[in-house]
């Protein structure tokens, strides 16, 4: 199975890309590859520069990993209660690509952020959008206060509800893409 991963962040640090990281070693025998949204930097989506520069590359690559995968986990971060500007970007060049961006493809969708509310908006805007984009959302799990649940040096969830949590839904994940491909 082909796990797909990124943080729809572009920070270096993401505490999101850490998430998504953890979440895909819960899910054994996968083939995981972890995205880095720095890698598809493009100019800011308008129609003009469409017009100008036509679908470029780094949409039609992100487009291509994503019909390459049997599922995707993404962590998404929160700006200001909503999306990054680096992941509304891509989503919107590769949505011009084909308005079915997911792609049928199972998807795992988390959220952290270092306070309590855990980027529960991004999140829930995330799921409540992504079957217009032809995604099929297995689960979703917001992590709040991430520092006080997650042991940086480790690696891992110290916490254990918040672990059970992510492993239950890691495990709807795999027998759902598990369920597609068979």
């Amino acid at each position: 199975m082909k796990v797909l991963a990124f943080a729809a962040s572009n920070s270096k640090q993401s505490i999101n890309r850490q998430l998504a990281a953890y979440t895909t070693g819960l899910m054994p025998g996968a083939e995981v590859e972890i995205l880095d949204l720095n890698d598809y930097e493009m100019p800011l989506f308008s129609t003009d520069r469409e017009a100008e520069l036509g679908q470029p590359e780094q949409a039609q690559a992100f487009f291509r990993k994503i019909g390459e995968a049997d599922a995707l986990v993404i962590a998404y971060a929160e700006h200001n209660g909503s999306y990054t500007a680096a992941w509304k970007n891509l989503f919107d060049w590769t949505s011009r690509i084909d308005q079915k961006v997911f792609q049928k493809t199972p998807m795992l969708l988390l959220a952290t952020s270092p306070g309590p509310g855990g980027a529960r908006n991004v999140l829930n805007q995330a799921k409540t959008s992504a079957p217009y984009f032809a995604g099929d959302v297995v689960a979703d799990v917001s992590v709040a206060n991430f520092y006080d649940v997650f042991d940086m040096d480790a690696g891992q969830v110290s916490d254990q509800a918040v672990a059970e949590q992510i492993r239950t839904a890691a495990a709807a994940l795999a027998e759902q893409a598990e369920a597609v491909t068979a």
